[in-house]
């Protein structure tokens, strides 16, 4: 199974925007799934249902920092290279979809929601784009992974003694 059917898998099992993406990927970047889910999990509804940036958004967003981004402040080139990684990112998703917005996306009038979910039934996954939405979320990812050479930063978290 590719990242793009596992982020929509996880989503159909009742998972959030962001921890689908970003669960599709943990293992692979060393963390175990109950934390990615975790990490993940105030992310979705644009921001736990402020409907703010898209949770697959974000979860595109923790994985590339989980993989690529940086761990020295002191080091700006590492910095500016890692937001550039990340306005691409958006970049490819709005360019797919219209919008980086939660809110937008949905067509939603509501700047921020009930902190209550909608439940996850069938009417619910007709109405909603967002199993597809964290599929094209994976795939942009994937397509971002496969064009860079990795280039984990290896430096030393400042204050991290070797």
């Amino acid at each position: 199974m590719d990242h793009r059917e596992r982020a929509v898998e996880l989503f159909r099992q009742g998972y959030n925007c962001s921890q689908s993406v970003f669960a599709a990927y943990c293992e692979e970047l060393g963390l175990d799934l109950p934390s990615a889910l975790k990490l993940s999990s105030s992310f979705g509804g644009g921001m736990g249902r402020l409907r703010e940036v898209c949770g697959a958004v974000t979860g595109m967003f923790l994985a590339a920092g989980l993989k690529e981004g940086y761990t020295d402040p002191s080091d700006p080139a590492a910095k500016a290279k890692h937001y550039e990684r990340i306005q691409a990112l958006a970049k490819r998703f709005e360019e797919k979809n219209g919008s980086i917005i939660c809110r937008e996306l949905l067509g939603l009038s509501v700047k921020h929601d009930s902190p209550t979910p909608e439940a996850r039934t069938e009417q619910y996954y007709m109405k909603r784009p967002c199993s597809e939405l964290v599929g094209i979320a994976a795939q942009i990812l994937d397509e971002m992974f496969a064009s860079e050479p990795t280039e984990t930063n290896h430096g030393s978290v400042k204050g991290e003694h070797k």
